[in-house]
């Protein structure tokens, strides 16, 4: 945790030396990302509810205000947020539908982060798990290095898991009915492939490309290597989104896929939590924006009600 604090410290006191232009076009990217995503969520939305379907500002207000919550507030936050404003902006909708929808944005990142981790497995820089426990992540060490907490932890998630199935096994029917409207874009696989797949190639081509500029920002090597190699450590970064954004985490792995690499310690962690800066201060900004935006008018204590956003496409 020392080393995280310290990399923050020297991250800032070097800010005269940061590539100010490719830090900008990395924060370009990143945007335009975030359009690609809501993009394709839009589309998976509009499947569902093919009658009222939200317009697609609407989505990606709602899709990066839960990128904002998640920037600052640990355990996927966010994501409860985006599916209350989701539910808000489409009359009659369910929440178990709504969720459905995003599994059915998690088929192709799923997909892409797996062929990521495949390519990452046969350089041979992943850890394995005799070492997970003594990466210098403050939260993720913590968990696997403490047994009481550990216990605690599996046991509430097995407790969560075990009356889950039960409520789901006696609302089988009306459960599985709303699922399947959730995943209604997969019935035509033209359609999934044109409407979602398509803009999450563009998600993901931007993400490749914003972690390029930020390499240049901070002075590391640009390599496609290096580019693939940090997008591994923030998909395993979020494997354990105990900490906000997951920070701590990912300083662990990078410093630990990167060991052989020429790059010192000291500068990997600084770039890492650089980059950690820059994206969770401009999620944060953006997201928490939107949120004014779209609940600015109403008070807290009417949020579950009142009017709703006109509809349309």
């Amino acid at each position: 945790m020392g080393a995280v604090f310290d990399a923050i410290g020297v991250f800032f006191e070097q800010l005269t030396s940061v590539g100010w232009k490719s830090l900008g076009l990395a924060v370009l990217a990143h945007l335009v990302k975030t359009c690609c995503t809501s993009r394709a969520w839009w589309n998976v939305l509009g499947a569902a509810y093919p009658e009222e379907r939200p317009r697609w500002r609407t989505v990606h207000g709602s899709y990066v205000s839960g990128v904002g919550v998640n920037a600052i507030v640990p355990a996927r936050g966010g994501d409860a947020v985006r599916l209350f404003l989701a539910h808000r902006a489409i009359p009659g909708a369910k929440y178990t539908t709504l969720a459905s929808t995003l599994l059915v944005m998690t088929i192709f990142d799923s997909t892409a982060a797996l062929l990521i981790f495949a390519y990452a497995l046969t350089l041979g820089v992943l850890p394995s798990t005799t070492a997970l426990g003594s990466l210098p992540g403050f939260e993720f060490g913590w968990v696997f290095s403490n047994r009481a907490f550990a216990v605690v932890l599996f046991t509430s998630l097995a407790i969560v898991a075990f009356f889950g199935f039960f409520w789901i096994r006696f609302r089988i029917r009306d459960f599985r009915e709303r699922v399947t409207q959730g995943l209604a874009v997969l019935a035509d696989r033209r359609q999934y492939l044109r409407t979602v797949a398509a803009w999450q190639v563009g998600d993901w081509a931007l993400r490749f490309v914003a972690i390029w500029f930020f390499l240049g920002a901070f002075g590391i090597e640009q390599s496609i290597q290096n580019v693939l190699l940090v997008q591994v450590t923030q998909s395993l970064a979020t494997l354990v989104p105990v900490s906000p954004g997951g920070i701590g985490t990912e300083q662990a792995f990078i410093v630990y896929v990167f060991r052989d690499s020429v790059v010192s310690r000291s500068r990997l962690i600084s770039y890492s939590v650089g980059m950690k800066v820059t994206l969770t201060a401009v999620n944060a900004i953006v997201g928490f924006t939107a949120l004014f935006l779209m609940l600015g008018h109403v008070r807290w204590r009417e949020l579950g009600g009142g009017e709703r956003p006109a509809t349309g496409t």
